[in-house]
């Protein structure tokens, strides 16, 4: 039985309740599937050693997370590895795949005597289909036992509010800039990893995701959240030192594809749920060029005297990226926002993403032109949100703040 074949036999058990024993199977897959968080994101299904690509996965990890043993096989460093999937894309011999977290996910979802709350990313529009609207997308979740869904956009709001504080406080010379994505766990994993010394210039700020699943665990200590988006280096940054525990599993568009088919439920046939809370600025968090307006309109709106402007410059992808920084410590960038992604795209490019990334950003901005509200700002459940966590003005995101902060040196 292959792995793929494994996974979808007990993705169906749990979900119809079917009691049939399973064929004989791998041990260590089987260990994969039902305790993922033991291994790394991208698992290998079989030894690696030798192959016709001549170590390609190796060859294609920035983080060196790849390493060659001295049996000449080769293993992935679970806390090096941040889950880019390159290495997937790079391997021929189809013993890599990504990690699947369905089987704990759902199991701690349908388990019951816990709140469990969908997080979903702002990519998700028309992933699962076109006829799903958000309500109907609501609808399905609770079919599936969650107790809600919650947009990460409007946390994605939450943290361009800070993010544009943060620039209007710290850029005030012509040769200041910040470089920011906090929504992409490659971009700030590349700049921690690879080029240390630019951290002074990242803000301290937590993902969406994490802010999501921090403001979830502060209402509710005991609830179970479960973050479903495009991108496999999210499983990554969930499990991080300083930050895991606000997010207890993380699912791919592609995971939660499978989870409605082996459930047999059908979003597009449910009745609406709506409740609508981000705004335009959090919902385009995912795409490229999203973080960047995001910040720039909502600076404007808090200090539109400011003398120095907000100057963007985007990359997408790590080449891109790299080539970017490269610019920017030469001196030839004449930016002071620097935006980066991990995938080309943005979030709508992730690896595990069902539609091409240009449907995904035709979606993205649809979504956010239909938005009640342009920015944070203009949000009044930004707002009531803040006052209910105890800030009395926004300008408290920079004072005190453990759920939207993070401390890099910690990690």
């Amino acid at each position: 039985m292959t792995f793929d074949t494994l996974y979808q036999t007990l993705l169906r058990r749990e979900m119809r309740g079917e009691k049939a024993p399973l064929p004989e199977q791998d041990a260590r897959q089987l260990d994969c599937l039902l305790h993922p968080e033991k291994y790394p994101v991208v698992l290998q299904t079989e030894d690696c050693g030798g192959c016709p690509s001549g170590q390609a996965c190796r060859k294609s990890c920035v983080f060196d997370a790849i390493t060659l043993g001295e049996d000449g096989k080769l293993s992935i460093d679970p806390d090096k590895c941040a889950g880019c999937a390159a290495c997937i894309n790079a391997c021929r011999s189809g013993k890599l795949t990504a990690s699947r977290d369905v089987l704990p996910a759902m199991k701690a979802v349908r388990q019951g005597g816990r709140l469990a709350y969908a997080l979903i990313a702002p990519a998700f529009l028309g992933q699962f289909s076109d006829a799903i609207t958000p309500g109907k997308l609501r609808s399905a979740f609770k079919a599936l036992g969650f107790d809600g869904m919650i947009e990460v956009a409007l946390f994605a709001d939450i943290l361009t509010l800070k993010e544009a504080l943060e620039f209007d406080r710290n850029i005030v010379t012509e040769a200041d800039y910040l470089l920011t994505s906090c929504c992409c766990p490659m971009w700030i994993g590349m700049i921690r990893k690879i080029y240390q010394e630019l951290m002074p210039h990242v803000p301290g700020s937590v993902s969406p995701m994490i802010a999501c699943g921090r403001v979830i665990k502060k209402l509710h200590p005991d609830a179970v959240t479960v973050f479903i988006g495009p991108c496999l280096a999210k499983k990554s940054e969930a499990r991080e030192k300083d930050i895991a525990g606000a997010v207890d599993y993380v699912l791919t568009f592609q995971e939660m594809r499978d989870i409605f088919e082996a459930a047999d439920i059908r979003p597009e046939a449910l009745e609406e749920s709506e409740k609508d809370h981000s705004s335009r600025a959090g919902r385009i968090y995912a795409r490229t060029g999203g973080v960047s307006e995001a910040v720039r309109v909502t600076v404007e709106q808090l200090n539109p005297d400011r003398a120095i402007a907000v100057r963007t410059e985007q990359a997408d992808g790590v080449p891109a990226c790299k080539a970017m920084i490269d610019r920017l410590k030469k001196g030839e960038a004449k930016a002071n926002f620097f935006e980066g992604m991990g995938c080309v795209g943005g979030c709508v490019g992730g690896p595990r993403a069902i539609l091409d990334r240009e449907t995904g950003r035709e979606n993205v901005d649809a979504y956010g032109a239909a938005a009640a509200y342009a920015t944070p700002l203009q949000n009044p459940y930004v707002l009531e949100l803040l006052h209910r966590l105890g800030f009395d003005t926004v300008e408290q995101l920079l004072e005190h703040s453990d759920l939207f902060t993070r401390d890099f040196s910690a990690s």
